[in-house]
């Protein structure tokens, strides 16, 4: 076992002081390394040593700006301070370098949800959607991003899936019902989705008032 794997399993047990020493012996034996900048940059991050992590990923975009990992690390710690903005940035050059996964497009996708850009946020969350189908976050994202477009057909067959996927998602039901009843004028069908929204989540408070409303307008 290398030193990154090990120091990796000594920060998942909270060893932290244990997995610096490691990942600061594999940074003084292979400097050019971005995978030991990005674990120190995660060790100091989980201390809540913000300032000291950013450097730490930086530093091995540095060593490799070609390393599509290092751009993710960046951005996910961008994120998590939510610079939105410098996050869409990491992602992007993450996916650019390689980095053809499911959560890297997520991630750029929901960067620019954050920045209330969804038609940039679309094709990201799309293409997270083809690479990891059974991913009913990003699936469920994509459909509120598709309704928030105005693509409200697409909307409400990706919502429904979702809800296939898993039958206790309560803000599924709830979007779905707001597609029903304002979109495709089915009052019923709205119904019965806001229903079943509060019989999974009974203080689901936006299912309840859409329910209100349903109920005044008959």
């Amino acid at each position: 076992m290398d030193k990154n794997q090990q120091g990796i399993e000594f920060l998942q047990e909270g060893k932290w002081e244990e997995a610096l020493k490691l990942f600061t012996e594999q940074i003084e034996e292979e400097p050019n390394d971005p995978a030991a900048y990005i674990n120190f940059g995660h060790v100091l991050a989980e201390m809540g040593d913000y300032v000291r992590a950013v450097k730490f990923y930086e530093k091995a975009v540095e060593v490799n700006p070609a390393a599509g990992a290092a751009h993710y690390a960046l951005g996910s710690f961008y994120f998590s301070q939510e610079q939105f903005e410098e996050a869409a940035k990491s992602f992007e050059k993450a996916t650019r370098n390689g980095m053809d996964e499911a959560d890297a497009f997520f991630m750029l996708g929901m960067s620019f949800v954050q920045l209330e850009q969804t038609v940039m946020a679309l094709p990201f969350l799309m293409r997270a959607v083809e690479l990891n189908e059974e991913d009913i976050e990003a699936r469920f994202q994509f459909a509120l991003a598709l309704a928030k477009t105005e693509q409200y057909a697409e909307a409400t067959s990706q919502l429904e899936t979702v809800i296939e996927q898993d039958p206790d998602h309560a803000d599924a039901y709830y979007n779905l019902g707001v597609l029903f009843a304002g979109h495709h004028e089915n009052a019923e069908q709205a119904y019965e989705c806001f229903d079943r929204a509060l019989e999974i989540q009974p203080d689901h408070m936006l299912a309840g008032y859409g329910k209100k409303l349903l109920e005044k307008a008959e």
